[in-house]
């Protein structure tokens, strides 16, 4: 199979994807499930790249920084096909969401049509490090609510694709989103990820409606949101993270 092959596979697997259905949970909660971007087969070959040192950046130790229990690790360039393949694929259909909220919000949508045009601008700004990233959790580990910033360029959508098998490979392990309502209590979110399947999420906050902003010329306030993952309760869960902006 030729790389452009290879990149049309992952391609017609985020076309498949009920993009008016992603929008319409995004916006009641924050996130929504994509169905199958890997097969079984490239997930575990994706996993099982953890080990090889020459793929990776970087290796953080969640414990060691109280963000958990425990560890991931930042690809290097040349990513894996399908990392770059699927980032490709994704943007394009997350970009409308993406400029929707900030417009709803009243804030500028900075984010060109392509990819590449977006992380030449993180490059310019001094965000030069790529940031996607493979993470392993053994039993009892897990992650502490928190948002993948990195600078000051930030694109408002990320994906994550649970690499493992739940049920199988491992019990726990949920995804958790945590959003801050304007005038109201916290809501909490938790997702079990299928295998192979994406998950898009908040990366820091989206338009919500409350009473007072129902009032105001937008109709729209800001919530901020976290994320996390509960406890493995036991087994092992690798997951790949797609962010849309690299780090300072």
């Amino acid at each position: 199979m030729t790389r452009e092959q290879g990149h049309a596979r992952w391609a017609e697997r985020v076309s498949a994807v009920d993009w008016d259905g992603v929008r319409a949970e995004l916006d009641q909660y924050g996130c929504a499930l994509t169905g199958p971007l890997l097969s079984p087969a490239e997930a575990g070959l994706i996993a099982a790249m953890y080990p090889d040192d020459s793929r990776f950046r970087a290796t953080v130790n969640m414990a060691r920084h109280a963000f958990g229990e425990g560890e991931y690790r930042y690809f290097a360039e040349p990513f894996p096909e399908a990392v770059t393949a699927l980032k490709q694929a994704l943007y394009p259909r997350l970009l409308p969401i993406a400029r929707d909220w900030w417009s709803r919000l009243g804030r500028e949508t900075p984010w060109p049509d392509r990819l590449d045009e977006w992380l030449d601008m993180c490059h310019a700004a001094g965000q030069v490090k790529p940031t996607p990233i493979l993470l392993k959790y053994g039993a009892g580990g897990w992650n502490a609510l928190h948002r993948d910033l990195y600078g000051e360029l930030v694109f408002p959508l990320q994906v994550v694709i649970n690499l493992s098998n739940p049920g199988v490979d491992h019990a726990g392990g949920e995804f958790l989103l945590y959003e801050q309502r304007p005038r109201a209590q916290s809501r909490a979110t938790a997702t079990l990820i299928p295998q192979g399947c994406g998950l898009v999420f908040t990366t820091r906050d989206r338009p919500v409606r409350s009473a007072r902003s129902a009032r105001s010329a937008l109709g729209w306030s800001i919530g901020p949101v976290r994320h996390g993952v509960s406890v493995i309760r036991s087994g092992q869960r690798f997951t790949l993270g797609l962010v849309f902006h690299d780090a300072a």
